[in-house]
């Protein structure tokens, strides 16, 4: 089943058991909404904990193997401070220490759909969802909003004042904000345009085979786009594909330069890395490394190296902000991670999750990873390879299939937060304000340890 049959088809994911990363056909994609071959039931802690890594670079002897950072979370604790998941604190509670350092703010709730993408900028939240509509917030209000003609909108990103989308049916569209109004967004191109369309199909070079017995233009993607990453240093955009190519455009002039057949299978997460370097993920199981490099008169990216080659889907990558570790979150509930400034050498394995991880997002030293046991783990880089759980931020009834990150504009540097933005399939936006620093057990009754990750 695709993302665009009715969700219906999802109780199995929303009732007591929930699935992997579905399989169609040979092919596995990252949405947990499609029908699977195979189930893992919630209570299955037996295989869960059969999942190890030869990569682990951890002491397991650091922490107890019956405890789990979701059960020892403060966030999924009963506290004496917030009436319900959804209380939010006001700003007295913050100042006289009677709210958490980190927990929920507000939640986004609009009745049309799944949410599967997000992006933020200046305090704006972008939201993509299973319907037509692109919708603008603010404050925990709706701001505006725009209409696709296509429907599903899979990825969002926001770069030099334009927000780029990609969708289900294999476009990617740029928008531009009205400098008369900020509320209005008017569509400024679509990729490929229509004039490059028209010149490169008068050619029949320009035809390649995508299925048996049918072609496509080479600069066309042929299925639903997964994913966009910048390269603003280049002025290059990346697109992803489940036709199982990433394609490369040229921002300035909406050009395609270049279409790579990069794996076996769905490719479910692309990000632009340092030193002209590109992150691909598949459902194959595999994690490659492209590098940008001429080739006579023409600049090609070249596969310089296979990270990971699994049995699980690799659903979603993410490179932090120095660009010094690419972090890989698998089907099977993993987070792999890689020292891109130690010649990509394997730093190790982040467990924390008993499903998929679905999204990731870096910022600052902090690593957020979403999955479909509708949970988010937040992790802290302590320097070298070592990573501490800091929380799990519960609270979303489906599975979390998108994360986007904004620095807290009350963020100080003895006390730096972030606010965080996760979307759901259980068609919500919850807005998060997460510290850098580990929660103060003193504060809470009865809570006598901060939790930590299973390596």
């Amino acid at each position: 089943m695709r993302d665009d049959e009715p969700p219906g088809s999802t109780s199995a994911m929303f009732g007591g058991a929930s699935s992997m990363p579905s399989k169609v056909g040979n092919m596995m994609h990252s949405d947990p909404h499609m029908s699977s071959t195979s189930s893992v039931d919630d209570g299955d802690d037996a295989d869960y904990n059969k999942r190890n890594s030869s990569f682990s670079a951890y002491d397991p002897s650091r922490l107890s193997c019956e405890g789990s950072p979701m059960m020892m979370s403060p966030w999924n604790q009963s506290s004496p401070f917030a009436k319900s998941p959804w209380s939010n604190f006001d700003e007295h509670d913050v100042k006289s220490g009677a709210a958490p350092p980190s927990g929920l703010i507000g939640s986004l709730v609009r009745e049309e759909g799944h949410i599967y993408s997000l992006a933020a900028v200046n305090g704006l939240l972008y939201t993509g969802s299973d319907s037509k509509n692109i919708r603008v917030w603010k404050d925990l209000k709706e701001f505006s909003a725009f209409k696709s003609n296509s429907g599903l909108v899979k990825a969002i990103i926001i770069c030099g004042g334009k927000i780029f989308t990609g969708h289900q049916d294999g476009k990617v569209r740029v928008w531009k904000v009205q400098s008369k109004d900020p509320s209005l967004h008017k569509r400024c191109g679509t990729l490929p345009t229509m004039m490059d369309i028209f010149k490169c199909s008068i050619k029949p070079k320009n035809y390649i085979e995508v299925k048996r017995n049918k072609t496509t233009l080479w600069i066309k993607h042929c299925d639903a786009i997964s994913s966009l990453s910048m390269s603003q240093a280049q002025g290059l955009l990346y697109s992803a594909s489940w036709d199982r190519t990433f394609k490369v455009w040229r921002v300035e002039n909406s050009k395609c330069l270049e279409s790579v057949k990069a794996h076996e299978d769905a490719v479910n997460s692309i990000v632009a890395g340092p030193d002209n370097l590109v992150f691909t993920g598949s459902a194959d199981g595999s994690v490659k490394v492209w590098k940008r490099e001429p080739h006579g008169k023409v600049t090609k990216h070249v596969l310089i190296q296979t990270l990971l080659d699994q049995e699980s889907a690799i659903t979603s990558l993410a490179v932090n902000a120095s660009s010094t570790v690419l972090y890989c979150g698998s089907s099977d509930g993993n987070v792999n991670f890689w020292e891109c400034d130690k010649q990509l050498a394997h730093g190790g394995v982040l467990k924390g999750h008993k499903l998929a991880v679905l999204c990731l997002e870096a910022a600052g030293p902090l690593l957020f990873s979403g999955s479909a046991d509708k949970n988010i783990c937040v992790w802290r880089r302590e320097g070298s390879s070592a990573h501490n759980c800091l929380s799990v931020l519960t609270g979303h009834t489906g599975p979390v299939k998108c994360l986007t990150v904004e620095k807290d504009q009350e963020s100080t540097d003895s006390d730096p937060k972030w606010v965080v933005y996760s979307g759901s399939l259980d068609k919500s936006v919850k807005v998060w304000s997460v510290s850098e620093h580990a929660p103060d057990m003193a504060m809470y009754s009865g809570w006598d340890s901060i939790p930590s990750a299973k390596y």
